[in-house]
């Protein structure tokens, strides 16, 4: 039994313990509905991740709709070179085997392409979903180490290849947010593809503030007009509701690349030009900015999706966990004050 002065020292603890928890779980509650939508897709995606790799065993089928659980042949309808080392090209799969279900194509999917020679799949994300011909359209860099991209880069029109899907790799939500960065480097840029689509068709009920910059080398390096130029005629039509920040880490090569209209932000996407992004402080006078604290920011409804090279990844975001699940955060948005709820890589 504790002696009379320790029972005291006892109780006082517990009630200051009883406390803190108190206290820690009202600052939980305010995070729990965005939590659980991040969490749900932070799920499927472990799962996806840590079960065993179902594609060596997966059947093709060419007689049932399109599943992430069979693999269906797409023949290739286009394959044109876009900019460095890259392709545009579009597949197309029978418009009698798209699935019913309109909310498995709701942003952000893929679809996992499979290397025949090898028995190897990789996720691609379709730049304008699937239309109802059964057309999806990707950008597509060749990597000397990228098995599928090299063999993707050989076929030709008319070839057929296997396709599953589509998997979902974040789950939209109109009214979740009021200002959303994306961050891309490289073909990164095609999920948020696909996802401005989508929010600017006016199918959507979101009418919040989206910024997106994006990271190239050197200009030559840019996406193609193809996917470019869309987004810059949706910044010109929608000057207060999107805009896009180019940036490339030279601006010495453009290898024949017309530059002229195109602004361009030398250097790489940093802790200032994230901060310039953000329509609360680029409202403020500049010299409240002189003032502000970084993580004045960090309760509102703002969300950053980062995808890119793991390196960009790790230095905007933080690096990946385990299994490419979302680890800690870090890099530039940790010290900016932000936090896991609010942050999101692809």
């Amino acid at each position: 039994m504790l002696k009379p002065r320790f029972q005291v020292l006892a109780r006082h603890a517990s009630l200051r313990a009883r406390s803190l928890a108190t206290t820690n779980a009202s600052r939980s509650i305010r995070r729990a509905t965005t939590t659980l939508l991040l969490g749900g897709t932070s799920a499927a995606l472990a799962a996806y991740f840590l079960l065993p790799d179902i594609s060596r065993g997966a059947p093709t089928c060419d007689n049932i709709p399109l599943s992430p659980s069979h693999f269906t042949p797409a023949k290739i309808v286009s394959s044109t070179y876009a900019s460095s080392g890259t392709k545009m090209l579009t597949v197309a799969i029978p418009p009698e085997l798209l699935p019913k279900e309109s909310d498995l194509f709701a942003p952000i999917w893929s679809v996992f392409i499979k290397d025949d020679d090898i028995q190897v799949e990789r996720p691609y994300t379709p730049l304008d979903g699937v239309d109802e011909d059964g057309n999806m359209r990707f950008w597509i860099k060749k990597y000397h180490h990228g098995e599928v991209s090299r063999w993707l880069h050989s076929k030709k029109v008319g070839e057929t290849i296997e396709i599953r899907g589509p998997l979902k790799t974040w789950s939209w939500n109109d009214n979740a947010w009021d200002e959303i960065i994306l961050i891309s480097g490289g073909t990164g840029i095609t999920p948020f593809y696909q996802l401005l689509r989508t929010v600017f068709s006016g199918n959507s009920s979101f009418h919040g503030r989206i910024t997106l910059l994006h990271s190239s080398r050197i200009p030559s390096e840019l996406p193609p007009p193809e996917v470019l130029d869309p987004l810059l005629k949706l910044a010109q039509h929608n000057p207060e509701r999107f805009k896009l920040k180019l940036f490339v880490d030279s601006l010495s090569e453009t290898n024949g690349k017309s530059c002229i209209d195109l602004e361009m932000h030398k250097g790489r996407i940093g802790k200032d030009s994230i901060r310039r992004a953000l329509y609360s402080t680029s409202c403020l006078p500049w010299w409240r900015g002189l003032f502000s604290r970084d993580s004045e920011d960090s309760d509102r409804k703002i969300l950053f999706l980062v995808c890119g090279p793991e390196q960009m990844v790790e230095a905007i975001a933080g690096p990946y966990g385990r299994n490419y699940s979302q680890g800690p955060i870090g890099g530039v948005l940790r010290t900016l004050g932000y936090k896991s709820h609010q942050v999101w890589k692809l």
